[in-house]
């Protein structure tokens, strides 16, 4: 897959994970902060994959391992800058 594939597997994870997210409209964090949490996921898990041995440049489990990393990063990202309001 190399890097540019894996910034473009961020970047569509991204702003995917944000428009789809169902706290996006009470959340803080915007559609540029969600892009550089998914190419963040994304190049941890694939740095993380070929450290550890866990599979090879281009090998059909680096793409799911680096699409489910950049999801999960999204989703939290999002969720934790959601504003939640408390009523007492």
């Amino acid at each position: 897959m190399g890097w540019p594939g894996i910034l473009v597997l961020g970047v569509v994870i991204g702003l995917a994970g944000w428009g789809l997210h169902p706290l996006r409209a009470t959340s803080r964090a915007r559609w540029w902060v969600a892009l550089l949490a998914g190419v963040l996921g994304a190049s941890v898990a694939r740095m993380a994959g070929n450290v550890t041995g866990l599979f090879h440049d281009g090998d059909m489990l680096e793409w799911l391992v680096c699409t489910a990393f950049a999801l999960i990063a999204v989703a939290v990202t999002v969720g934790l800058f959601s504003r939640r309001s408390i009523r007492r």
